[in-house]
Protein backbone atom coordinates (compact mmCIF):
# COMPACT_ATOMS: atom_id res chain seq x y z
CA UNK A 1 0.00 0.00 0.00
CA UNK A 2 1.59 3.43 -1.00
CA UNK A 3 1.75 5.59 1.88
CA UNK A 4 0.46 9.59 0.60
CA UNK A 5 3.65 11.42 2.00
CA UNK A 6 6.27 10.78 -0.27
CA UNK A 7 9.87 10.82 1.45
CA UNK A 8 10.28 10.45 4.94
CA UNK A 9 8.18 12.06 7.92
CA UNK A 10 9.71 13.98 9.98
CA UNK A 11 9.03 16.03 12.97
CA UNK A 12 9.48 20.12 12.29
CA UNK A 13 7.91 21.53 15.24
CA UNK A 14 10.12 24.12 17.37
CA UNK A 15 10.90 24.00 20.88
CA UNK A 16 9.24 26.58 22.81
CA UNK A 17 9.98 28.04 26.09
CA UNK A 18 6.47 28.88 28.06
CA UNK A 19 7.36 31.18 30.81
CA UNK A 20 5.57 32.88 33.42
CA UNK A 21 3.68 36.12 32.80
CA UNK A 22 3.94 39.34 34.88
CA UNK A 23 2.92 39.25 38.41
CA UNK A 24 -0.48 41.15 38.76
CA UNK A 25 -1.13 44.12 40.75
CA UNK A 26 -2.77 41.80 43.35
CA UNK A 27 -0.04 39.83 43.73
CA UNK A 28 2.50 42.22 44.38
CA UNK A 29 0.41 43.46 47.28
CA UNK A 30 0.58 40.02 48.42
CA UNK A 31 2.00 40.21 52.53
CA UNK A 32 4.01 36.84 51.12
CA UNK A 33 5.22 38.24 47.99
CA UNK A 34 5.93 41.63 49.81
CA UNK A 35 8.22 39.79 52.58
CA UNK A 36 10.22 37.48 49.96
CA UNK A 37 10.64 40.74 48.13
CA UNK A 38 12.40 42.35 50.99
CA UNK A 39 14.41 39.18 51.93
CA UNK A 40 15.75 38.78 48.75
CA UNK A 41 16.93 42.52 48.89
CA UNK A 42 14.70 43.78 46.26
CA UNK A 43 13.52 47.03 46.41
CA UNK A 44 9.67 47.84 47.73
CA UNK A 45 7.77 50.94 47.03
CA UNK A 46 5.51 51.58 49.29
CA UNK A 47 2.83 54.39 48.76
CA UNK A 48 0.21 55.98 51.55
CA UNK A 49 -2.79 56.36 50.91
CA UNK A 50 -4.58 59.24 52.13
CA UNK A 51 -8.37 58.95 53.58
CA UNK A 52 -8.20 55.42 52.48
CA UNK A 53 -11.55 53.01 53.32
CA UNK A 54 -13.35 55.99 54.13
CA UNK A 55 -16.08 57.12 51.52
CA UNK A 56 -15.33 60.92 51.07
CA UNK A 57 -14.05 62.83 48.11
CA UNK A 58 -10.36 64.30 48.42
CA UNK A 59 -10.43 67.82 49.49
CA UNK A 60 -8.15 68.72 47.50
CA UNK A 61 -9.68 68.02 44.23
CA UNK A 62 -12.79 69.77 44.89
CA UNK A 63 -14.54 71.30 47.99
CA UNK A 64 -17.23 68.55 48.80
CA UNK A 65 -20.47 70.24 50.22
CA UNK A 66 -22.87 67.68 51.84
CA UNK A 67 -26.07 67.48 49.97
CA UNK A 68 -28.04 67.37 52.95
CA UNK A 69 -26.50 70.17 54.46
CA UNK A 70 -26.88 72.26 51.34
CA UNK A 71 -30.49 71.59 51.01
CA UNK A 72 -31.10 72.61 54.96
CA UNK A 73 -29.29 75.68 54.27
CA UNK A 74 -31.61 76.85 51.28
CA UNK A 75 -35.12 75.31 51.94
CA UNK A 76 -36.84 76.07 55.48
CA UNK A 77 -36.45 72.78 57.63
CA UNK A 78 -40.63 72.89 58.02
CA UNK A 79 -43.36 74.14 55.58
CA UNK A 80 -45.54 76.92 56.70
CA UNK A 81 -48.66 75.95 58.24
CA UNK A 82 -52.28 77.72 58.56
CA UNK A 83 -51.60 80.47 61.25
CA UNK A 84 -53.59 80.41 64.08
CA UNK A 85 -55.47 83.51 63.07
CA UNK A 86 -56.49 82.26 59.92
CA UNK A 87 -57.85 78.98 61.35
CA UNK A 88 -59.81 80.61 63.37
CA UNK A 89 -60.81 83.03 60.25
CA UNK A 90 -61.65 80.54 58.36
CA UNK A 91 -64.11 78.11 61.43
CA UNK A 92 -66.17 81.33 62.66
CA UNK A 93 -66.59 82.89 58.93
CA UNK A 94 -68.21 78.97 58.20
CA UNK A 95 -70.43 79.03 61.29
CA UNK A 96 -71.99 82.43 60.70
CA UNK A 97 -72.64 81.65 57.07
CA UNK A 98 -74.04 78.01 59.05
CA UNK A 99 -71.94 75.85 56.14
CA UNK A 100 -70.74 72.61 56.84
CA UNK A 101 -66.98 71.41 56.36
CA UNK A 102 -68.39 69.24 53.08
CA UNK A 103 -70.63 72.41 51.91
CA UNK A 104 -67.86 74.53 51.64
CA UNK A 105 -65.58 71.99 50.09
CA UNK A 106 -68.12 71.56 47.62
CA UNK A 107 -68.60 75.33 47.05
CA UNK A 108 -65.00 75.98 46.63
CA UNK A 109 -64.48 72.75 44.50
CA UNK A 110 -61.99 70.90 47.22
CA UNK A 111 -62.32 67.62 48.83
CA UNK A 112 -63.76 68.04 52.87
CA UNK A 113 -60.67 66.29 54.00
CA UNK A 114 -58.89 69.74 52.69
CA UNK A 115 -60.89 71.78 54.57
CA UNK A 116 -61.05 70.12 57.83
CA UNK A 117 -56.99 70.23 57.70
CA UNK A 118 -57.26 73.68 57.19
CA UNK A 119 -59.38 74.68 60.31
CA UNK A 120 -56.92 71.80 62.54
CA UNK A 121 -54.01 73.59 61.08
CA UNK A 122 -52.13 70.55 59.33
CA UNK A 123 -52.64 71.83 56.13
CA UNK A 124 -49.79 73.82 54.36
CA UNK A 125 -50.85 77.17 52.91
CA UNK A 126 -52.19 77.00 49.51
CA UNK A 127 -52.95 80.53 48.47
CA UNK A 128 -55.34 79.20 45.09
CA UNK A 129 -57.23 77.52 48.20
CA UNK A 130 -57.20 80.64 50.08
CA UNK A 131 -58.31 82.35 47.80
CA UNK A 132 -61.44 79.90 46.65
CA UNK A 133 -62.35 80.32 50.54
CA UNK A 134 -62.27 84.16 50.93
CA UNK A 135 -64.38 84.49 47.72
CA UNK A 136 -66.99 82.18 49.14
CA UNK A 137 -66.76 83.08 53.11
CA UNK A 138 -66.32 86.71 52.33
CA UNK A 139 -63.68 87.24 54.58
CA UNK A 140 -59.65 88.36 54.08
CA UNK A 141 -57.57 85.07 54.90
CA UNK A 142 -54.33 85.93 53.11
CA UNK A 143 -52.12 88.95 54.14
CA UNK A 144 -51.95 90.81 57.74
CA UNK A 145 -55.55 89.36 59.53
CA UNK A 146 -57.28 91.17 62.38
CA UNK A 147 -53.78 93.87 62.31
Amino acid sequence: MPSRYPGAISQDWEPKVLRHSRPRGQDLRDPKAVNQALRSGVEVLTVKKLDAGSNKKSSAAAPAVNARKLDEGTEPAALDRVAPEVRQAIQKARLEKKLSQADLAKQINERPQVVQEYENGKAVQNQAVLAKMERVLGVKLRGKIGK
